[in-house]
């Protein structure tokens, strides 16, 4: 079994780090893993869940750039891709940053996907489930502990 520390995501930081991840990470969508490595890299920022950032070459999933982009004040503008794993299709489920900021370089042309969108997400043996909200890509792991953004009554955060 995957043994996670506590964490609490009211204690991350802001700015957010970027940190590398020592478990395995897996996506499954349409009955098939799209997504598996051990070498991703992950988001810490206050109130949220960590964003989980996989290499490309890590992701096996045909990726077709969607229509939209969002900005992030700390990390710079997304693309966000569909996504087509197995049997099915998931619209706008991963983003990635192809020329983020200076700190996140590291993450430059990673790929993230949205929990809620994906048929399951790991982090070594454990289910993660969505951060709430719909908007953000955290993705909730049961080590976690405080009030995640996104949840009703948190928009003004």
């Amino acid at each position: 079994m995957t043994d996670l520390p506590k964490e609490n995501v009211q204690s991350y930081p802001r700015p957010p780090a970027l940190e590398p991840v020592e478990h395995r990470l897996t996506v499954r969508l349409g009955g098939t893993v799209i997504a598996d490595s051990t070498r991703t890299m992950r988001v810490l920022e206050t109130h949220h869940a960590p964003t989980y950032y996989f290499p490309p070459e890590d992701v096996s999933a045909t990726l077709i750039p969607a229509q939209g982009r969002s900005f992030c004040e700390w990390k710079g503008v997304a693309q966000y891709f569909d996504v087509i794993g197995g049997s099915a299709t998931a619209r706008a489920a991963a983003w990635s940053y192809e020329d983020p900021t200076e700190p996140f370089a590291p993450i430059a042309g990673y790929l993230a996907f949205y929990a809620s969108l994906m048929e399951e997400c790991r982090v070594g043996e454990l289910l993660a489930v969505p951060q709430p909200g719909g908007f953000y890509g955290g993705w909730v792991t049961p080590n976690l502990e405080g009030i995640p953004k996104g949840a009703r009554g948190t928009e003004h955060w």
